[in-house]
């Protein structure tokens, strides 16, 4: 399982920031929408200790995001599901938490 934590991120680049290591993508990620599904959906990318097994990715923390940008946050959670629609040994779990009302 891989738990990016989205707390503090209010924006794509931070989002991307934090998937990028969370799921230790190299360098080259292109930090955008299409690198990080196509990323999520390949079983040769996976983070150290998930290789050849199924992947759990559990989004935490994003209601700050979705907040400030509900379009970019839909972006993501269409990012997400498509990825995880493509590849069968991937499940991804959105998390938001965050306080009510903060």
């Amino acid at each position: 399982m891989v738990t990016p934590d989205l707390g503090g991120v209010t924006d794509k680049a931070g989002l991307m920031d934090r998937a990028a290591r969370a799921l230790d993508l190299p360098e080259r990620f292109g930090r955008n929408g299409d690198a990080l599904a196509d990323s999520l959906a390949d079983p040769g990318v996976r983070p150290a200790g998930c290789a050849g097994r199924g992947l759990l990715v559990l989004v935490r923390g994003g209601r700050p995001y979705a907040r400030e940008n509900a379009r970019e946050w839909a972006i993501a959670e269409e990012v997400f599901a498509q990825a995880a629609d493509r590849t069968p040994e991937l499940s991804v779990a959105l998390a938001p938490g965050g306080a009510p009302g903060a």
